[in-house]
This record gives C-alpha cells, sequence and structure tokens, in this order.
C-alpha cells in the first residue's frame, strides 16, 4: 500500500511538471539562431555597438530551485578557451527576468544580493559581442541556471571558470539559447 502511494505521488508529480513545459530561456532583444543586433555589441576592440545586454526571461524552473545564474559564452573566441561575456549569481529563486540594460556592471538594475562578475574583458558586466575581424561569425550562448542553492559563496571579481565550476557543482537545470555575430 505504501508503496502504490508513493508511485501515485510520483505520478502526480511528473505529470504536474509536465503540464508546466520545459525550462526554458527566451529574449525579446536576440531570437535563437539569429544575429544579435548592434546596440548589444561592444563598443571597443574595433566594434562600436551599443554595449546594451539584452532583456532575458525564463519560466518552468525546476522544482527545489533556489536562485539562478546567468552566463554568456562564445565558445568561438580565438583564446583556446572561449570568452565569457556575461557572468551572473545569485539571482533570487523569484527572478524570472532581466531587463534591457540590467548588465551595465553597477548591479542597479539587478535584484538586491546578486552578483555581476569579471567577464573576460576584465570587468563586471555585460561585454556585448565583438569577434576579430575577418573571422567567421561567433556563436554567443546565452545561459540561465537553476541552482540548489540560495547563493554561491563566491567573491564579486571572481574569474568566471571558478563561477562555472560552482554553477555546474550546484545546477538543478539550465535552459539557453545561441546567436551570432560577426564583422567583416
Amino acid at each position: 500500500m505504501r508503496q502504490a502511494f508513493a508511485m501515485v505521488v510520483l505520478l502526480a508529480a511528473s505529470a504536474a511538471a509536465l503540464a508546466a513545459g520545459p525550462f526554458t530561456l527566451t529574449s525579446p532583444d536576440v531570437k535563437h539562431g539569429a544575429r544579435v543586433a548592434d546596440k548589444h555589441v561592444f563598443n571597443g576592440f574595433g566594434c562600436s555597438g551599443g554595449n546594451v545586454s539584452p532583456a532575458l526571461a525564463w519560466k518552468n524552473a525546476p522544482a527545489g530551485t533556489k536562485s539562478f545564474a546567468v552566463t554568456v559564452y562564445d565558445p568561438d573566441a580565438p583564446t583556446g578557451s572561449g570568452w565569457w561575456h556575461w557572468v551572473v549569481f545569485n539571482l533570487p529563486a523569484s527572478t524570472t527576468s532581466l531587463p534591457a540594460g540590467a548588465g551595465d556592471g553597477s548591479g542597479s538594475k539587478l535584484p538586491p544580493g546578486t552578483v555581476e562578475s569579471r567577464t573576460d574583458f576584465g570587468k563586471p558586466g555585460w561585454g556585448g559581442p565583438c569577434p576579430p575581424q575577418g573571422d567567421k561569425p561567433h556563436r554567443y550562448v546565452f545561459t540561465v541556471y537553476a541552482l540548489k542553492t540560495d547563493k554561491l559563496d563566491l567573491a564579486a571579481d571572481s574569474p568566471a571558470a571558478m563561477v562555472g565550476f560552482m554553477i555546474n557543482a550546484n545546477k538543478l537545470g539550465k535552459a539557453s539559447f545561441t546567436a551570432t555575430y560577426g564583422r567583416k
């Protein structure tokens, strides 16, 4: 009897999870598979974009989510290790979106307690796409991670690789999309 009850509870929970749908990340500013608009492109290194972080929204986080982290990563950067364009963690579990411009480095457009860590540009905040001139278009992977901890105990200037390690050690799930950008 006890096993049958447990099975019913498990099936009901599974059905509820399926009804909610998959964990997804979207943006009204950047579409999966599309080119990143100039307003989001870095302003420096030969690029002259607006360097404004795009708005992001997510839904259907896994049960047990206690916080979120957001990263934007270019696996095609000619560094041997890619390039981290944005690293944000300790977003409260109640967060389901970030407005455009939230990555200005000041933290003023982020929920209290949220940390924007150091990117490969050497400082916190959004650093938009700016691949080398003449290189093939690069991919930019936008990811939100649902975490099983309410806080990653890391300093604000922690390198992206360390933040990534801690994210993956505490990950319940992730949702992502990929956009591109290249220059001639």
